[in-house]
C-alpha cells in the first residue's frame, strides 16, 4: 500500500465522514481510518468467537434433552450458531485480517467473547431461558447493528438476526411449558431466570459512561444505540413476557415509570461483570480449553482440507 500524503489523507478522511454523515455503507474497498479497521476488527471478532463459544453451554444439553422434537431443535440451534461464526468471520477477513489470526487471539486468550457464556447451564431449563433472555438480548443489539455503518458486517446480520429470533421462540416455549407444569418444573426454570437475569443485562456491556469504546462507535455509526439503551428496550420488552409466561424476575426494585414509559431496574453488578470478563467467572477455564482441545484435535482437518487445495492447485497449473 502506498502511504498517503497529508493532504491525499485529509481528503479521503473528509470523505469518508462525509459518507458515514450521510448514512452511507462503508465497503472493504472504501479508504478507512485505521482506527476505524481496529474497532471493527476487534468488535465484528468478538461477536463471532461469542457465537462459537456460545456452542458450548447448550451443545451439552443435546444428548439430555427429554424428547426428540427438543433434541432436534437444539441441536439446529447451536448448528445455527456456528454458521453465526463462519458469518462473521467471512466479515472480519474483509478487513484485511486473517481468520487463523483471529482463532489464535481467542485460543491465547488476547481476543474476548460475551461474558454470557461463562455461566453454567444447570439444568434444562437454562437452555428455555437462554433461548429467551440471551438470544432475546442478542436481538436486540443485533436488529441494531444490521444498521451498522460497514457494510459486510449489516449484511451478515440481517440473516443472523432471523435465525436468533426462531432461538428465542424456542426458548420462550421451553420455560413457557416448563411455568405450567408441575411445582418442580416451575421451582426449576424460576431457579434458572433468577440466575441467568443479571447476566443477561450485563450482555449489553459496560454502562455508557464507563464503556471506552462507545463513543467513538457510536459517532462512526458502527453502534447505532449505546449500551445502556438496548439495555432499557430489552427490559422494557422482556417484563411484559415475563408476566405473560407467569415467572417473576429477580428484582425488587423493578418498577414501571408512568412519565418515561420505561421498566426501571435496580443496580447491575458491575463488579462481577468485570471478573468474568478478566477470566474469572464460573466456567471461563472450562470454556477456553473446550475450543484449545477442539482446536487441536480438529488440525488433521485443517492440514488434509489444505493438501486438498494445494493438489488441485497444482493440477490447475499443469493443465
Amino acid at each position: 500500500m502506498t502511504e498517503l500524503t497529508l493532504e491525499e489523507s485529509s481528503e479521503k478522511r473528509e470523505l469518508f465522514e462525509k459518507q458515514i454523515q450521510a448514512g452511507e455503507k462503508i465497503e472493504p474497498k472504501d479508504w478507512m481510518p485505521e482506527r476505524f479497521r481496529k474497532q471493527l476488527i476487534r468488535m465484528i471478532s468478538q461477536h463471532a468467537h461469542s457465537e462459537i463459544v456460545g456452542m458450548l453451554p447448550e451443545g451439552n444439553w443435546i444428548t439430555r434433552a427429554p424428547n426428540f422434537r427438543r433434541k432436534k431443535t437444539l441441536l439446529a440451534k447451536v448448528q445455527d450458531e456456528a454458521g453465526h461464526g463462519l458469518y462473521l468471520y467471512c466479515a472480519t477477513e474483509t478487513l484485511g485480517i486473517d481468520r487463523s489470526e483471529l482463532v489464535e487471539q481467542l485460543l491465547t486468550g488476547k481476543a474476548k467473547y460475551s461474558s454470557i457464556f461463562n455461566y453454567p447451564t444447570l439444568s434444562w431449563a437454562d437452555i428455555g431461558v437462554i433461548g429467551w433472555l440471551v438470544d432475546g438480548a442478542a436481538i436486540v443489539n443485533q436488529t441494531s447493528l444490521a444498521k451498522t455503518s460497514y457494510g459486510p458486517y449489516s449484511r451478515a446480520m440481517v440473516r443472523i438476526c432471523k435465525e436468533e429470533n426462531f432461538h428465542k421462540k424456542q426458548g420462550y416455549e421451553i420455560v413457557t411449558g416448563l411455568a405450567k407444569g408441575t411445582p418442580e418444573q416451575r421451582d426449576m426454570v424460576q431457579d434458572s431466570v433468577n440466575r441467568w437475569w443479571w447476566p443477561s443485562l450485563m450482555m449489553f456491556g459496560p454502562s455508557d459512561k464507563d464503556s471506552p469504546n462507545s463513543k467513538e462507535l457510536l459517532a462512526w455509526g458502527v453502534k447505532r444505540r449505546s449500551n445502556d439503551e438496548l439495555r432499557q428496550r430489552f427490559v422494557n420488552l422482556t417484563v411484559p413476557q415475563a408476566k405473560a409466561a407467569g415467572v417473576t424476575l429477580p428484582d425488587p426494585e423493578l418498577r414501571y415509570n408512568e412519565e418515561t414509559q420505561d421498566w426501571e431496574f435496580g443496580p447491575i453488578n458491575w463488579e462481577e461483570f468485570w471478573q468474568v470478563v478478566s477470566g474469572n467467572g464460573p466456567c471461563n477455564r472450562e470454556r477456553m480449553k473446550a475450543r484449545q482441545d477442539a482446536h487441536s484435535s480438529g488440525a488433521w482437518v485443517r492440514e488434509a482440507a489444505e493438501a486438498y487445495a494445494e493438489k488441485q492447485q497444482r493440477k490447475r497449473a499443469a493443465a
